[in-house]
């Protein structure tokens, strides 16, 4: 069962900066800020929502097809998709473009400084839905503006149901453009604080707008998710990590587990402890490709997590 994932592929360089940002920007020089770090660790990793969703789908052993558009600097990346063994005949290069990358530098207090270059993101919209055959489910992840609402609609007129995820490209629509895109999706999956800034643009309330899809996922970091589906919400437990290392990709690596799960037909509970589980396994490792586990042992920490069978 092919899953269409639409979304970014991006290169993440990480940096560290061994110090605090506080001791050398100067609050009363911010006006004339000119400012240099020299940061010795920096490492590059392998990202993207699209990217994400499809190796973490790949794992449960579910059929990703990526849907994507990349840069003159992408041959590192597409050589990892064929080595994972994912198909890479919708990942579009763009002449004349860079992949999608972003520059964050890290100091010891954990604070964060991103430069993002959206590069061939932004020509999105040169994909189309219709080019991939055989397709039975999608997602619409961070993308190009334009390529997202072609997208949705592409979907919708394929008869091919699909997820919105709006993520951080949320902020790009208003209140019209949002129900529009959930009149046109089957479900939609958003974080907390992305919850809230949907319920502000449409002026409605999440109950409210659970009635335009056939369900509507809210995760909560720490304190797990909820499933508003069926008339009724359902409350997926957390998944006890191994280690608490990095948050980068854990949403995307629950919507892996949404997406095998919907594919499937399983209950909304069974579905949502999955994409829990997944977003678990992700967090105890650096980057959001980095963890690797077999499709046996993702099942052995799901009966481990919450006492039930998977597969």
């Amino acid at each position: 069962m092919k899953t269409l994932i639409c979304g970014s592929m991006a290169y993440d360089t990480i940096m560290v900066f061994n110090d605090q940002f506080k001791n050398h920007i100067l609050p009363e020089q911010i006006h004339i800020l000119n400012v240099a770090f020299l940061v010795p660790d920096m490492r590059r990793e392998f990202g993207g929502c699209a990217g994400n969703i499809a190796y973490n789908l790949k794992l449960l052993g579910g059929d990703p097809l990526i849907m994507a558009t990349v840069g003159d600097d992408s041959a590192p990346y597409m050589h990892r998709l064929k080595q994972l063994g994912l198909e890479t005949r919708h990942v579009k290069e763009v002449p004349g473009t860079f992949t999608a990358q972003a520059f964050i530098t890290t100091d010891l207090d954990d604070n964060q400084i991103t430069a993002f270059h959206p590069g061939a993101m932004t020509h999105s919209h040169q994909n189309q839905v219709g080019d991939a055959d055989g397709v039975v489910l999608g997602i619409v992840s961070p993308d190009g503006r334009d390529g997202m609402l072609r997208h949705a609609r592409e979907f919708r007129e394929a008869g091919v149901p699909f997820i919105f995820d709006p993520g951080q490209g949320l902020p790009m629509f208003n209140g019209e453009e949002l129900m529009a895109f959930l009149k046109l999706a089957d479900y939609c999956t958003v974080n907390d604080y992305e919850a809230k800034l949907l319920t502000e643009r449409t002026g409605q309330s999440l109950e409210q707008l659970a009635k335009e899809v056939d369900a509507l996922i809210v995760t909560l970091g720490g304190k797990g998710s909820q499933i508003y589906a069926e008339g009724r919400v359902v409350d997926i437990p957390t998944a006890t990590p191994d280690a608490v290392v990095d948050p980068t990709g854990c949403g995307d690596a629950y919507r892996a587990g949404l997406l095998y799960g919907i594919a499937h037909d399983w209950a909304w509970e069974k579905t949502g402890r999955l994409a829990s589980l997944m977003g678990s396994l992700k967090i105890a490792h650096r980057g959001g490709q980095n963890h690797k586990l077999s499709r046996e042992e993702i099942g052995e920490r799901y009966r481990a997590a919450f006492g039930e069978t998977l597969w």
